[in-house]
């Protein structure tokens, strides 16, 4: 089987050279170039042709993710794992959406790197277990969504009267829903359509639908 061709990208020389010599122990891995930052890295991969780059994300110039990205859209046969000392929730999902197969963390081991480069090269992906960890905590507590702005004034029990009118309710259907009277509704519908200047329900609609509310 040949040997893993590997481009390594990493801003700070000590760390580029000590990855270089980390790889070099490992049989099945040749390192075919180096890279200083993003822009080379694409650079080194359109004359090389590697299997996969090992990338670091803090670089100048053009940082990793937008390598990372560059180099899954011009080079789709190349796999990139990222090997960073961030861990924060916005690296990891940059990365992974840039079309990072793999993600560690500078405290990984050379087995772990050996695995994450192979699981690349073979189109599957490797996580750290920190950043298994922490895209897990963030599927199971997901950030609140942020508060939508209404337009013209319109109160929130208001804008759910007309996304619901928009879905074709009826008064007391839109009065069951919400749990209120009929008498509440139409006081709701008066408002919403003084608000919005709509002269009827069809007006509303349009309106609800030109302002993103369904």
């Amino acid at each position: 089987m040949p040997a893993l061709r590997v481009v390594v990208a990493d801003d700070q020389t000590i760390v580029r050279d000590g990855l270089v010599a980390l790889l070099d122990l490992l049989p099945d891995v040749e390192v075919v170039a180096t890279a200083a930052d993003g822009a080379q890295a694409v650079a080194r991969v359109a004359e090389h042709a590697p299997d996969v780059v090992l990338m670091d994300l803090g670089m100048p110039s053009v940082d990793g993710v937008e390598a990372t990205r560059r180099i899954t859209a011009q080079h789709p046969d190349t796999a990139v794992v990222v090997l960073t000392t961030y861990a924060d929730d916005a690296s990891i999902l940059g990365a992974l959406q840039a079309g990072a197969r793999g993600y560690l963390t500078k405290s990984a081991g050379r087995a772990d790197i050996a695995r994450a480069l192979q699981a690349a090269a073979a189109r599957q992906v490797l996580l750290d277990a920190d950043v298994q960890a922490r895209l897990l905590s963030a599927a199971a507590n997901p950030a609140p969504p942020a508060p939508v702005e209404l337009p013209d004034g319109l109160t929130e029990r208001e804008a759910d009267v007309l996304r619901l009118i928009a879905r074709g309710r009826s008064n007391s259907e839109i009065a069951r829903e919400l749990v209120v009277s009929v008498a509440t509704v139409k006081t709701h519908v008066n408002h919403l359509f003084a608000k919005t200047a709509s002269r009827d329900r069809a007006q509303a609609v349009a309106y609800a639908h030109a302002h993103g509310l369904v």
